[in-house]
């Protein structure tokens, strides 16, 4: 019995916006943390079967922006914490906020779709082609146009996987493209595939180029290949998690003492090569600090067989004000210095024309001065170890501007953050693939010090080694072995020209598209 056009209209738009929750829960599955390669292929698979080629673009536009408005939401729904709870914005704002926020990135979405439907290559492989070439478009635009906001990009789905092999190549966005390529693959299939020799073929191929790719991932881990850079001798760590409540970590009559108090015990009683305090661990500018506080330290550290890396903020009213790291190890005549340099819109800093929307909130923000891209290592016992400060490690591109110069490249990452603003959440899971995917793609270790989690030692095969329980006071020790050396191909491209190549690759087929689909109307 044949389904009418509006009763199917009504499952299609049902089945865009379930495969979109899907996709969201793919990055970091509820309940585990993990991320689902699988169930990402399959939610985008769903949505590429929504607006194969024969689809009016209109349609295949609407429903690109259900399954994106979907997606996106399920992935930050935790801005509603920052904002509600701790900011004490009304619930219906809130929830407005994150929703038009929501609807403004999956536009991108709804465009790209929109326009493959219009382009309308003919045969699937071309068809697949241009649908990953879009898809990576949308994603590149969401990632860097008005600061990018890129959390949730699709390809951190695969940090586990035979696509992560990918990463040292393309990087995240790249995977993102050849999963959406194979989804297109997957939603073309035919019944009469099953009786063609050719569709086995192809099925073969991919399933042997994935195996491939399967088997590369496991000696990357295993190490049964030659690596593509050398072994550094092992660092010891201390990094602290001081779980301050994040509706007291700026009151002075509970928040602030409690953390000056626990990080000051921490810092001076570890015995870690390397102590690591995360971001605004001191949540006072050193001005406002009790006298003796900062020399104390700085005396701990500049004499002795130990180092550290402290955030706190920095600067004043002059000079403005930076989100830091201060950083102190011996025989050095001043303090190590890194400032942020990619902050956060809202938070570090407030769009213009939007200041009556941050005056809503109960929360301290400020308009911070950002630092420069590239910034020089902390170099201690032959590491250079390169900061980022909270969601910086979101944008490879800029982490990779590091490589410039191979030689004085970073050995190791270290990622001071403090996601307490989004409470118990699965932010901390989504922000811990992150982190390993920055660690596959440049094959550099990544080092977590959190306020609330994840705080965690990665290796440079993007593997979790030691990771302290979330929503825990504690201090997580173990050892970090850096690299050096031989740089990946991504890190190499990306260091050069940054995102264009993919730029340039997603608008020329999108190019070769239009111009063959205006040779076949004439």
């Amino acid at each position: 019995m044949a389904i009418s056009a509006p009763r199917a209209a009504r499952w299609h738009w049902a089945l865009a916006l379930l495969a979109g929750l899907a996709q969201a829960a793919s990055l970091a599955l509820p309940g585990s943390g993990a991320p689902q390669g699988g169930l990402q292929w399959l939610s985008l698979a769903a949505l590429a079967w929504l607006v194969r080629p024969a689809t009016p673009w209109r349609r295949a536009a609407a429903l690109g922006g259900v399954f994106a408005t979907a997606w996106l939401v399920g992935v930050f729904w935790w801005l509603f914490i920052s904002m509600h709870t701790y900011g004490g914005l009304a619930a219906p704002l809130a929830v407005l906020a994150v929703l038009g926020l929501a609807v403004f990135l999956a536009s991108y979405y709804a465009l790209v779709l929109g326009l493959f439907a219009a382009l309308a290559p003919a045969g699937r492989a071309r068809a697949a082609i241009v649908f990953g070439a879009l898809w990576l478009l949308a994603e590149l635009a969401r990632g860097t146009w008005w600061t990018g906001f890129p959390w949730g990009a699709s390809g951190y789905a695969h940090v586990d996987g035979p696509l992560a092999a990918l990463a040292r190549t393309v990087g995240v966005y790249g995977i993102s493209s050849v999963a959406a390529m194979l989804a297109m693959l997957l939603a073309q299939v035919r019944r009469s595939d099953v009786r063609s020799p050719r569709a086995w073929a192809l099925a073969a191929a991919l399933l042997a180029g994935l195996g491939a790719l399967a088997w590369q991932r496991h000696c990357a881990i295993e190490q049964c290949g030659a690596p593509a850079s050398a072994p550094t001798p092992a660092l010891s760590l201390a990094l602290l998690q001081g779980n301050i409540p994040q509706d007291e970590k700026f009151q002075p009559g509970s928040g602030v003492p409690l953390a000056l108090r626990w990080y000051a015990e921490q810092l001076h009683s570890a015995q870690a090569q390397l102590v690591v305090a995360p971001e605004t661990a001191i949540p006072l500018l050193p001005q406002q600090l009790m006298p003796g506080y900062l020399e104390a330290i700085a005396q701990r550290y500049t004499q002795g067989g130990q180092a550290a890396l402290v955030g706190m903020p920095l600067g004043d009213l002059e000079q403005g004000y930076t989100n830091s790291v201060q950083g102190w190890r011996p025989g050095q005549s001043a303090p190590y210095r890194y400032d942020k340099h990619h902050l956060v819109p809202f938070g570090e800093f407030i769009p213009p024309l939007f200041r009556w929307f941050t005056e809503l909130m109960n929360i301290p923000l400020g308009d911070f001065h950002r630092g420069s891209l590239r910034q020089t290592p902390f170099v201690w016992r032959g590491e250079r170890i390169a900061p980022n400060i909270c969601y910086e490690d979101l944008f490879g591109e800029e982490l990779g501007a590091r490589f410039a110069d191979p030689a004085q490249a970073p050995t190791v990452f270290v990622n001071l953050s403090n996601i307490g603003w989004f409470g118990d959440s699965v932010a901390i899971d989504q922000h811990l693939s992150i982190s390993r995917m920055r660690a596959l793609e440049f094959e550099r270790p990544m080092v977590r010090a959190t306020n609330t989690g994840a705080t965690a030692i990665i290796d440079h095969r993007g593997v979790v080694t030691h990771q302290l329980a979330r929503a825990t006071r504690g201090v997580l020790t173990g050892q970090v072995q850096g690299r050096s050396g031989a740089i990946t191909p991504y890190a190499a491209w990306v260091s050069r020209f940054g995102l264009w190549p993919l730029w340039i690759f997603g608008a020329g087929v999108v190019l070769a598209a239009w111009v063959l689909r205006r040779q076949g109307r004439h």
